[in-house]
């Protein structure tokens, strides 16, 4: 009677422990499923810098490896190009800028050795501490090169929860990623965990 009471102890105790530890990653997955879909339904938030430079905040999204390989292939392989292998990745993080130049361009009378023989044309520069275009104009086409310098400066921070305005624990986790150059402008932005826990080989 005694040995019988107590294996249907032990079996319970054993049960009760398998109970909770599945209990335990329910209620974190779950945890993790409302955190990106709250991330997912906040979107991307742009603003302006004190100095008037592009920037962009967006919510963390939490994803396991294999939900990465099955949700981004293109990215798994971009970071497999640089010999990267995606189990030793911490997070990954993507932004998009595109750059507009406008400015008033001087041209000016100039000459081209063209198979040794001169051509006139014309020649245009402008510049400024991020942005310089040149080229070179004759008869009706058009040679010119841009080039744009930019500097992304990347953040990632904890927000944290509040009770009677008192800050604890994390809410959120978040990247502010903004620009150097003031002519460029953040579209597009986006950071995600991948978290050590039942990582995928």
């Amino acid at each position: 009677m005694r040995k019988f009471l107590f294996w249907t102890a032990l079996a319970a105790l054993i049960s009760v422990v398998v109970c909770g530890v599945v209990i335990y990653h329910l209620v974190e997955e779950n945890a993790s499923l409302r955190s990106n879909e709250h991330a997912l339904l906040q979107g991307v938030e742009f603003y302006r810098t004190d100095s008037g430079r592009s920037a962009a905040s967006v919510e963390a999204l939490q994803l396991e490896l294999a939900d990465f390989r099955e949700q981004r292939s293109r990215d798994v392989e971009e970071i497999a190009s640089l010999g990267i292998r995606l189990r030793r990745a911490e997070s990954y993080a993507k932004s998009v800028a595109v750059t507009r130049f406008a400015d008033t361009i001087v041209v000016r009378d100039t000459v081209v050795i063209r198979d040794t023989v001169a051509v006139a044309a014309r020649h245009f520069e402008a510049s400024d501490a991020w942005s310089r275009v040149v080229g070179i104009l004759f008869g009706d086409s058009l040679q010119y090169a841009v080039r744009t310098v930019d500097t992304l400066h990347q953040v990632i921070h904890r927000v944290p929860r509040k009770f009677l305005f008192i800050p604890y624990g994390t809410k959120a986790i978040r990247q502010e990623v903004w620009t150097s150059n003031p002519n460029t402008e953040l579209v597009y932005t986006e950071y995600i965990e991948l978290p050590k826990r039942r990582r995928a080989r």
